[in-house]
């Protein structure tokens, strides 16, 4: 009877530990903090749990598996399964996205923002050019067009922009650059030291970051309708990690991203309602740009970095050209649909 019990305790044990053996755990590299610019992992990794009973789970780190910048380095050496970037961290990485930040696309909205994403995202040569960083892109991280804040006198006019050291990416800092100012590409979580220590006169964010690493803290000013463009934050997954799912993990996995998206788009969007509140409460002056200067603006940065935008690409046997047009018309079609 010992001997009975003790085979039946063996077996209960053997499959407790088969079980947890075949349990999934992803590791995902963000940064800062819990924010709305992550809420979409946080949903994800959230529904994921929900559709596997637990047996595919995500620890979301911020910060403690990378840097910001390292976190596409992280993915191709299977350091982690999982994580955020941003493509002005290293333009030379992810050449193709960057088609995302081009000064001055005509994005409207959030809605418009994930479609033109996720039409580059599915494009063979991009694609093609993470999968060198054993990478797949699994979604983006919508954001509003990026706006400054500043301190002392409102800068409302280019010529107050000539030498203006600002804090801005990629092709963010290309349009500043283009007008006279002086962009420095620090990175988010290094911004408000950036403006307290005068390395920067203004930064250029969306108002979630504003909010999240303290810059509108600092600011008597933010411009309301200045609207140069936007950054593109994918969150992609190791593609060896990826095709280690089993069938029941890869779509639990595919099936949430929609999901996780409407949600962030939901909690964004109640972040947008309530910041005029926000700017009154820390006594911040909005900020309106003429017209004028915003088509002064235009003229400068917008026709000659997108024409050497492509010119770069093409160069490079890549196809800029077919992806600035696809920006194009998917951008079109959305508003169309809207």
């Amino acid at each position: 009877m010992q001997k009975i019990f003790g085979l039946g305790l063996t077996t209960a044990l053997g499959l407790v530990f088969a079980s947890e053996a075949m349990a999934t755990e992803w590791n995902v590299s963000v940064w800062g903090k819990r924010r709305a610019f992550t809420e979409h992992v946080e949903k994800l990794a959230e529904l994921v749990a929900e559709k596997t009973d637990g047996e595919f789970t995500m620890n979301v780190s911020y910060g403690g598996l990378s840097k910001n910048r390292e976190n596409l380095d992280g993915i191709s050496i299977g350091a982690f399964e999982m994580a955020q970037f941003c493509a002005g961290y290293h333009p030379d990485k992810n050449r193709l996205i960057t088609v995302l930040e081009l000064p001055f696309l005509g994005v409207e909205n959030l809605d418009q923002e994930v479609a033109v994403s996720h039409a580059v995202y599915d494009h063979p040569a991009v694609q093609d050019e993470m999968a060198q960083w054993n990478a797949k892109l699994l979604m983006t991280s919508p954001m509003p067009q990026y706006n400054i804040v500043g301190t002392g006198e409102p800068r409302d006019s280019l010529e107050d922009f000539e030498g203006m050291r600002v804090r801005a990416t990629g092709g963010l800092g290309e349009a500043f650059e283009a007008v006279g100012a002086v962009p420095t590409s620090v990175t988010a979580t290094e911004a408000y030291q950036a403006m307290e220590s005068g390395v920067v006169d203004t930064v250029a964010f969306a108002q979630h970051a504003h909010l999240s690493f303290g810059t509108i803290n600092q600011a008597d000013w933010w411009t309301a309708n200045l609207n140069p463009g936007t950054v593109n934050c994918p969150v992609v997954v190791n593609i060896d990690a990826y095709e280690s799912l089993s069938d029941a993990e890869r779509e639990a996995l595919d099936s949430s991203v929609p999901e996780a998206i409407d949600h962030y788009l939901a909690n964004y969007g109640e972040l947008l309602k309530r910041w005029d509140e926000v700017l009154e409460e820390k006594g911040v002056e909005k900020v309106t740009i003429s017209d004028e200067e915003l088509a002064a603006f235009r003229e400068k940065a917008a026709d000659p970095i997108r024409a050497q935008w492509i010119e770069d690409m093409e160069g490079q046997g890549l196809p800029g050209q077919e992806l600035y047009d696809l920006v194009s018309s998917t951008l079109e079609e959305a508003k169309a649909s809207n």
